[in-house]
């Protein structure tokens, strides 16, 4: 868990690297950037096969809840 803002920072900057990294997504902080008990976290791919876009948010989210913390929420939207 979080204690502050500098270690919401660390925490949120590592879990962003994680996901880029491994998923080849996009990841941005979206809200509660001033609050260190909360994370709010956008995560974006482009496919032309919802099917992968499934599976590929599926193992997202699966990593998202290894984290220490709590996953409260989760949203997918296709466009």
């Amino acid at each position: 868990m979080c204690r502050n803002l500098k270690h919401k920072r660390m925490f949120v900057n590592r879990i962003k690297g994680r996901l880029a990294s491994r998923f080849n997504v996009a990841v941005a902080e979206v809200e509660f950037q001033e609050l260190w008990q909360r994370v709010g976290l956008a995560v974006v791919s482009v496919s032309n096969d919802r099917r992968v876009l499934e599976a590929l948010f599926e193992k997202v989210i699966q990593e998202a809840e290894r984290h220490d913390g709590q996953l409260l929420r989760c949203e997918v939207a296709y466009q």
